[in-house]
């Protein structure tokens, strides 16, 4: 649709259609001209339906329709996103600006157990899915052709409620996915597991340019067991785990073979997804050839990102079990048991050694990678029994996560950068020059901007806070003074993730009265919130997530820790936007990369971090603080205690006393600088369309070696 200065009135059912057409494709998730439609609607049920566009709409009054239908303003911002999305699909990417006839017939296939797209669209657990929707959107930014294949979960992962002792209740939901603009491709499958067929519908959606797939067993035709492979996601017994993988990864090579869709590169990310490989290997297999060629084909073209670095990490079976629950994928291979065991198993022949998904990955794929360059070191390590080399030549190397800047960066903040140094993220390349310039900007301006995010931030805090406490019906009293928690004005440390116990969420309160003489100090108060979830089944991690909701209520601390439930990515945006410090304190090295900390740099933030995951390739001594050096202890409490005690000795002698010097306009210079420095130097490279462009140099376009099947 064409732009216009001014659009007339249309009746209410032409403009229901043209919202529904806006909200179709997830391209209105990162761009303003797309999602402000939808909480211009009706702010308050944006609010409610966690921002979701056609939730939105559907609980918009006729009433509400009639008069937006009449008001020109409105009607030409829903056709000026219109046109802002068909632009941009329409546009020659990076990619294609740069793509040869070596390229011809290439197509990525990427496949991932969850995603995390959007706060209203509950497919993701912590930070693999959160790396995956990013991927895909940089992906559609940069024009690589690929698609991507998930499994549709009808409880999503849960939604965390904490109790008045501050245990977690974990509600399952069921989503509706038309409120997810899913469309039905009318196409199904019939994924062999064990001994009988489940089928699964195909379901759409548009990520961009990119075309998300994902089964869903939930069908009438189905048994009630196999109804619940799409149930939850990492729910359940290890056999219901085993058969939603095959369901992945068998499943969506059969599901892109329906569709149509020729690809000529896999990219397994993580090992959940590793039967893709095997069914690959089948397709492509003539009668009469050894097996082994097939494999060998597939293995040039296939592409693993480990993400996890401790041993205990990766996915194992019982060989029995999984020899039974592919006998129907594997029935004509020619394989034996012993055989198809062997795929999964470092030793051949060792039936005492488990079935690890990780290790039919390595086996299946050509081009491995970590996600940080110490995450690789790691892996090498870890997997050179496998290689039967030392770790120095274990073909294994690092691709470093990025996030998708127009994600989470804060609209305030994108407006900002855009007048104070002409930044243009509509402006879709690997490279992202203009950040440099970040130190040239006005010191004045930019704490004015971060005061307006703290604040911003504080009030939602408060808010959520108080929802909180009416939920476990507290009492008006206990509710009110919710909002007198926290002060816009004071330093403000975020810690927000996935409550696994190597990331250490209690390590702040190693000395909790050390900790409370900083917190209260009159003349120079810090403050900190958290937020995150544990796994249902993950009982220290629930543990934890208890130890820090009574902390919140510890007297010593006045009143400066804040603990939000329900940790999603609208309350991430917030926090990475609105906390002056980013706290991070993992057991190094457990981290495999971690990507929070990339998001509050946007915003002028500063890391205060083990030197883990990405954090080590970043820190130049002046855009954060490092918590210690690379040394480890075999004894966990000598490494808790050596890390909080440079954890506050940092505190104390560095980042409180230089926020807290201000000159007589109350500007922090020295702050300031570091702050700039961050913004200057970690977004430029702790991006997904770097980290998306670096795969397809290293890995996708090597790896174009066969044709769809």
């Amino acid at each position: 649709m064409s732009r216009s200065k001014q659009s007339p009135s249309i009746g209410v059912d032409d403009l229901v259609g043209h919202l529904r057409d806006l909200a179709s494709n997830l391209w209105w998730a990162w761009n303003e001209e797309g999602w402000s439609v939808f909480q211009s609607l009706d702010p308050n049920e944006w609010r409610a339906t966690n921002y979701s566009p056609l939730g939105t709409l559907e609980r918009t009054s006729h009433a509400r329709l009639e008069v937006l239908a009449c008001d020109p303003i409105f009607v030409k911002r829903v056709y000026d996103g219109l046109a802002a999305r068909a632009a941009y699909l329409g546009e020659r990417a990076w990619f294609q600006r740069g793509a040869t006839a070596k390229q011809e017939g290439f197509r990525v296939a990427y496949f991932c157990s969850e995603y995390g797209l959007h706060e209203s669209i509950q497919q993701y657990a912590g930070g693999l899915g959160i790396l995956a929707g990013d991927h895909l959107k940089s992906a559609s930014d940069l024009g690589i052709p690929l698609v991507a294949i998930g499994l549709a979960y009808r409880h999503g992962y849960y939604i965390q409620q904490l109790s008045r002792d501050g245990s977690t209740q974990v509600l399952y939901p069921e989503y509706d996915f038309n409120r997810w603009g899913l469309e039905d491709t009318h196409r199904t499958i019939a994924c062999p597991i064990g001994s009988r067929l489940v089928t699964a519908r195909i379901w759409r959606m548009w990520v961009g340019r990119v075309p998300l797939y994902l089964l869903d067993t939930d069908l009438k035709a189905n048994a009630p067991e196999d109804r619940r492979l799409t149930e939850g996601l990492y729910k359940g017994e290890p056999l219901l785990r085993l058969r939603q993988q095959i369901l992945l990864g068998v499943g969506g090579v059969l599901a892109l073979k329906a569709l149509g869709e020729r690809v000529s590169v896999l990219h397994l990310n993580e090992g959940h997804a590793a039967f893709a490989a095997v069914q690959r290997a089948l397709d492509v297999h003539s009668p009469g050839q050894p097996i082994q060629d097939s494999f060998d084909a597939v293995r040039r073209a296939t592409v693993f990102t480990t993400h996890t670095p401790v041993s205990a990490g990766h996915d194992r079976y019982n060989s029995e079990m999984v020899v039974q629950e592919l006998s129907g994928v594997m029935a004509r291979s020619g394989l034996t048991p012993m055989q198809i065991a062997d795929l999964g198993r470092i030793k051949a022949g060792d039936i005492k050694e488990t079935f690890c998904m990780t290790v039919l990955a390595l086996r299946l794929a050509e081009r491995v990678n970590g996600v940080s360059k110490l995450h690789g070191e790691v892996s090498r390590e870890m997997w050179k029994e496998f290689y039967g080399v030392p770790a120095a030549k274990v073909p294994i190397g690092s691709i470093t996560n990025g996030v998708h800047v127009k994600t989470w960066i804060d609209p305030d903040a994108e407006r900002f950068w855009k007048d104070e140094i002409a930044l243009r993220l509509t402006k879709q390349a690997p490279t992202a020059t203009g950040w440099r310039h970040a130190e040239d900007v006005s010191p004045t301006k930019f704490w004015a901007l971060r005061s307006r995010l703290r604040h911003r931030m504080v009030h939602f805090v408060r808010d959520r806070l108080a929802i909180q406490c009416k939920r476990r019906g507290e009492g008006q009293g206990a509710v009110a003074e919710t909002y007198s928690l926290l002060d816009e004005d004071v330093l403000t440390i975020g810690f927000a993730r996935r409550f696994a116990t190597y990331k250490r969420a209690p390590l702040v309160f190693h000395d909790a009265d050390r900790l409370a003489r900083i917190l209260t100090n009159t003349d120079r108060p810090v403050q900190i919130i958290f937020a995150g979830k544990a796994h249902p089944r993950d009982e220290d991690g629930q543990v934890f997530v208890r130890q820090i909701f009574e902390l919140t209520r510890d007297a010593r601390f006045g009143g400066r820790v804040a603990l939000i439930e329900e940790y999603d990515m609208h309350v991430g945006r917030m926090l990475v936007a609105g906390c002056d410090v980013w706290l991070n304190t993992p057991i190094r090295p457990y981290e495999a990369s971690g990507t929070s900390g990339m998001k509050p740099t946007l915003h002028g933030g500063l890391n205060l971090s083990i030197l883990d995951g990405w954090w080590p390739e970043a820190s130049d001594g002046i855009n954060g603080w490092n918590i210690g050096g690379t040394e480890t202890f075999a004894d966990t409490k000598l490494q808790d205690a050596s890390d909080a005690a440079n954890l506050y000795r940092l505190l104390e002698e560095s980042v409180v006393p230089q926020f807290y010097e201000q000159d007589a306009a109350g500007i922090p210079h020295g702050w300031i600088a570091r702050a700039l420095h961050s913004a200057a130097t970690v977004p430029p490279v702790f991006n997904s369309h770097r980290m998306v462009a670096e795969y397809t140099r290293k890995a996708y376009v090597p790896a174009h070696q066969i044709r769809g099947s």
